[in-house]
């Protein structure tokens, strides 16, 4: 350490607790700024072994030394570590690039902290410390990369006067400015705060350098208009300097995407309402009504406000609970036989249908009926009528019995093998002599049953074949070809002569 570096430690014995053991350069100012002292590493950063090389004072220190933030622009003079010291104002973890304007090849990197001391004698000091950064990874320098990468939009101000200092790749993509068209222009210019309500609160944080939080907004393009976002800002230091880093969320495809929603949910409400047909829609669930069209409340007997809200078995669909089974299964139902019971008691014949949508984000069943009351009051009859004829064939071909018994379907089924399979061999006789004209004692009869035997008969066959009715499984039987005539030939072997 040389003379002027060691001489102050005799006027100022308080400096040996301070520089003991500390490889950290350190420099000592007087309370009015003159330069007191410097210890060998300070004088060593600044390539020099002479206090009065550092020039005496902090405008002396700036003829001979300039500094750079790692942004490469430079420090101005009244931000000099050492003005702000003699400024009384103290500081921690400038990065700087330190260099010599004698040597242009001379640049040391370094990291300077400033702090006023106090002495017994009531003498004031102020403190540089500087810790040599010089060869080190540039933690700033990733920094910077990391902000330029980044796709989500970025703009980086000075708090101080709002001046845009960095614009990455997103926003320029986003805006369609150029970055020499950004950078240097102050954050009012750019209008980064545009939109919403909570415009001038904005504002007001951003002028106190405190955290915007996420808001929706918009922001100015370059080619005009504007473009809706969700803008937040977040105060950082950038190599000592107050800044605020903006960050932007494009909302324009998600807003687009909100009105083609709406507009496309508006269409289907629209027709929802107008349909003739009744329809329901009901929690994907538990199938209770959500809201109802004109045409399903008139035909419960109900009003549109009075079905919202109810499951579809209390408003006289007991088949609701089957259809939302199916439902849940992820099967959809189509032209299921339905009874609807309306609110004045009487019963339409129905068929339903039900399909899982998406209303809303949300899951929905939507329900269409169809009345075939009239349709099914015409078959009734006409079936009626084939079971009439069918009691007393003696007059009537064989031939023409089949087709009455087929007026029903016009076209016959196709024999399906595995419909027929399901009936056991005693409930196809039983169907046979059904066919035959037969009633359930005449069925007990011929086969040597009890009559409560032949009726459960009956009722399992009807559940398995789907149908109400003796006349429905006539028909149905005769479509796969059951005529009963081999049930005939059993009861003639059964009783020769």
């Amino acid at each position: 350490m040389t003379e002027n570096a060691t001489a102050p430690h005799a006027r100022h014995p308080h400096l040996q607790s301070i520089v003991a053991g500390l490889n950290e350069g350190i420099i000592l100012l007087e309370a009015d700024g003159t330069i007191a002292w410097a210890n060998a590493s300070a004088l060593g950063l600044h390539g020099t072994d002479k206090l009065e090389d550092l020039g005496d004072t902090p405008s002396g220190y700036r003829k001979r030394y300039t500094l750079s933030h790692r942004n490469h622009h430079r420090v101005p003079a009244r931000q000099y570590p050492l003005d702000r010291l003699a400024a009384a104002e103290p500081f921690e973890d400038l990065l700087l690039d330190l260099a010599r304007k004698d040597d242009k090849e001379f640049v040391r990197r370094v990291r300077a902290s400033g702090l006023s001391l106090q002495s017994g004698d009531g003498a004031g000091y102020r403190v540089l410390i500087l810790h040599d950064q010089t060869g080190r990874a540039d933690p700033g320098e990733g920094i910077e990369r990391a902000f330029d990468a980044n796709p989500v939009p970025a703009l980086l101000c000075r708090l101080h006067d709002l001046r845009c200092m960095r614009a990455n790749a997103g926003f320029l993509e986003m805006t369609g400015w150029t970055r020499e068209a950004v950078l240097g222009r102050s954050a009012r210019e750019l209008d980064l705060l545009g939109g919403g309500d909570d415009k001038e609160l904005a504002i007001a944080r951003l002028n106190q350098g405190l955290a915007i939080p996420p808001r929706e907004g918009v922001v100015r393009l370059a080619r005009g208009g504007e473009k809706c976002v969700v803008a937040s800002g977040q105060p950082v230091d950038l190599d000592g300097v107050p800044c605020m880093l903006f960050t932007f969320i494009d909302m324009d495809a998600r807003r687009r995407a909100e009105l083609a929603l709406r507009d496309s949910e508006e269409r289907f409400s629209k027709a929802f309402r107008q349909a003739p047909a009744p329809m329901a829609l009901c929690e994907a669930d538990d199938l209770h009504v959500q809201e109802a069209n004109d045409a399903f409340a008139a035909a419960i007997g109900a009003s549109v406000e009075a079905c919202a809200g109810l499951p579809l078995p209390e408003l006289g669909l007991p088949a609701g609970e089957d259809i939302a089974a199916s439902l849940k299964r992820g099967e959809s139902v189509r032209n299921r036989e339905a009874a609807l019971i309306t609110r004045d008691g009487g019963q339409l014949d129905c068929l339903v249908s039900a399909a899982s949508i998406t209303i809303g984000g949300l899951p929905r069943a939507l329900v269409v009926m169809q009345d075939i009351t009239e349709r099914k009051r015409s078959e009734t009859e006409l079936l009626t009528a084939i079971e009439a004829v069918m009691q007393d064939t003696s007059w009537f071909s064989r031939g023409i019995i089949e087709k009455l018994a087929q007026l029903r379907q016009p076209a016959p089924a196709t024999l399906d093998a595995a419909e027929l399979a399901q009936l056991t061999s005693r409930e196809r006789e039983v169907l046979g002599l059904m066919c035959q004209g037969h009633d359930d004692d005449g069925i007990a009869r011929h086969l040597k049953l009890s009559r409560n035997t032949v009726r459960n008969h009956v009722a399992t066959i009807y559940s398995k074949i789907g149908v109400h009715r003796r006349s429905a499984a006539i028909v149905w039987a005769r479509d796969r070809g059951i005529t009963g005539r081999e049930a005939a030939r059993k009861g003639e072997k059964s009783h020769p002569g």
